[in-house]
């Protein structure tokens, strides 16, 4: 095992093709090929699997793939320390709902990282790709909520995907609306009063499950409803036709400007937003800084931290 080989299996899982990880290192794919098949045969496991849509982790890859991260990490620091060669280039990948607050701490994040170099991925993305792109590795948090209408089927999804769910907060339903909608004058609103407006929901496209919904009361009818495929258009008609959607209240004025406004959604409910992780590896420090800076972000909204524990 050279480190070398380490190296090629990280950057096939950050391509999620051997093809273009090949590319991307400058070799062939056979040779690339020959040097994973030469690493499985020497530990005596199966890291990927081949189908005709590509490879995935094994169990057992999953597992390598977390040494394998220490390892490099370590000889790079090694590297810096006596051969004063220039630090690695960092990566990071994060998948999450659509959460200005995500958003904002993924800026902290890249503005504090100080790297020369770096190729850091946050995916605004449905819920089920979020849970498999950290069942791949393709990213190494996700960020998504519970309810007690979904709480059973996401927790199912995670424990045979062998994900963790970690709390951050939970929050009373709000809806977001623009400041000139007639609701926004209102301390609360309540179902009827949403009746005649526009409703916006973020679409899950193939799992288009009403457990999946990115929204809490997915199974209410609403009369004019709207299904977008990202934040900017949702807020764009947020504003144009004087629509709604429901979230969890926390409005960024930084990424959603000064005219979108939460008011409180007065329904006997309740959103629990958390992170999830492929419980076979260890976090890197770039994920676990991105962790730190979430919950920094999180409490200058004032919100109170359900886990405080990201090691």
């Amino acid at each position: 095992m050279t480190l070398q080989q380490l190296k090629y299996i990280i950057e096939i899982v950050n391509c999620g093709s051997i093809n273009e990880a090949a590319k991307r290192l400058y070799i062939t794919q056979p040779s690339l090929s020959s040097a994973v098949k030469e690493l499985e045969t020497e530990m005596g496991i199966e890291l990927f699997l081949r189908t005709p849509k590509g490879i995935t982790l094994t169990s057992n890859g999953a597992e390598f793939l977390g040494y394998a991260r220490q390892v490099v990490e370590q000889a790079g620091l090694l590297e810096q320390r006596y051969l004063n060669k220039k630090p690695a280039r960092q990566l990071c990948s994060i998948s999450t709902q659509h959460y200005a607050f995500a958003v904002n701490a993924f800026v902290n994040l890249i503005q504090k990282s100080g790297a020369e170099e770096y190729k850091f991925t946050l995916r605004e993305t449905r819920t089920y790709e979020i849970i498999e792109d950290v069942k791949t590795l393709r990213s190494e948090i996700g960020i998504l909520y519970q309810n007690p209408f979904n709480r059973k089927v996401i927790e199912k999804l995670l424990r045979e995907n062998r994900l963790d769910f970690h709390p951050l907060f939970t929050a009373k339903p709000h809806i977001f609306v623009n400041i000139l909608n007639p609701l926004a004058k209102k301390e609360s609103v309540t179902l009827e009063d949403l009746q005649e407006y526009p409703y916006l929901s973020f679409e899950q496209g193939e799992f288009n499950s009403f457990y999946f919904s990115e929204e809490i009361l997915s199974t209410v009818f609403h009369k004019k409803s709207i299904q977008v495929s990202d934040r900017a258009t949702l807020f764009n008609l947020l504003i144009g036709l004087n629509g709604y959607t429901i979230s969890t209240g926390i409005v960024s004025a930084d990424l959603n400007g000064d005219n979108i406004i939460s008011v409180p959604l007065l329904v006997d409910d309740h959103i629990q937003v958390g992170w999830i992780s492929n419980h076979q590896i260890q976090l890197s420090k770039q994920a676990e800084a991105y962790l730190t800076e979430l919950q920094n972000v999180l409490c200058e909204y004032g919100l109170d931290l359900e886990d405080q524990d990201i090691g």
